[in-house]
């Protein structure tokens, strides 16, 4: 008996190793591999290292350049937060809005599609000339961009509500805010932490676009003046920087669902 116990309790330490090992290092061989062959491709010469700068230079040149980077990004970070914020909830103004009248919702949904199809490096320049070089525009094209999928996945998650939960609530005379506090809201809440990582992701770029075109300060303003310096080193310092940030965001909405939902964790 003290075998056999012993033998299972190896057995499951060696699954536990095993599971901790492809969630915490697994991911992260693909990307050594990508630093390793960058690295290679470099010092190689088979790519001019002006063209290509080594990992190792582009994090020399990041140290260098931290604090400056660091400054920068407190003003994409902000303008990108402030946006998403405002998405968020116009988001679920609209999306409520549209799924309690039929009316609205054939009216809105045609102006919600074409937000989409308008180039978002075509409207900047205009939200620049009618709001000034301040947060107003870089906020407002950030809203813009994110808005909409986290309205597409709400929309479709209170369309696809359980009707048999309704109908209960409504024979035992549940108020309509009522259905949407206990049954629509809580069965829309993966597609919407779904469309709110989108978002996130999304809210980073549309900042920096807005920044590329117009304004004195943030990450978009850096890479337009490194980029006139012709210093790649640290135009890919910052393209990092941004890309880390979109997946922090991303990982912080992943923590939020997980506290969101306990249920599915259970």
């Amino acid at each position: 008996m003290n075998r056999l116990q012993g033998g299972s309790c190896s057995f499951l330490s060696r699954i536990k190793i095993r599971r901790f090992f492809v969630r915490n290092w697994l991911p992260i061989i693909p990307i050594a591999a990508v630093l390793f062959l960058w690295q290679f491709l470099s010092t190689s010469g088979i790519v001019p290292p002006f063209m290509l700068p080594s990992p190792l230079r582009v994090a020399a040149v990041f140290i260098a350049d931290f604090p400056l980077l660091m400054r920068h990004l407190s003003f994409t970070l902000f303008q990108a937060m402030a946006g998403l914020i405002l998405a968020v909830i116009a988001a679920f103004v609209i999306a409520v809005t549209m799924d309690s009248n039929r009316f609205i919702k054939q009216s809105i949904t045609p102006i919600l599609l074409l937000t989409q199809t308008m180039p978002v490096i075509a409207i900047a320049p205009l939200l620049i000339l009618w709001m000034g070089y301040g947060f107003a525009p870089k906020i407002t094209l950030v809203f813009l961009t994110c808005f909409f999928p986290i309205t597409i996945g709400l929309l479709g998650a209170f369309a696809s509500a359980d009707n048999d939960a309704l109908r209960l609530l409504q024979s035992m005379g549940a108020k309509k805010w009522q259905l949407y506090r206990y049954i629509k809201i809580p069965q829309s809440l993966p597609a919407f932490f779904s469309g709110l990582k989108i978002a996130a992701s999304y809210s980073i770029i549309g900042a920096v676009v807005a920044e590329w075109l117009g304004g004195n300060e943030g990450l978009g303003v850096y890479m337009i003046r490194v980029r006139r310096s012709f210093s790649f080193d640290r135009m890919f310092a910052a393209i990092i920087l941004v890309s880390v940030l979109s997946l922090v965001l991303i990982k912080l909405v992943a923590l939020l669902e997980k506290k969101a939902m306990p249920w599915r964790r259970k």
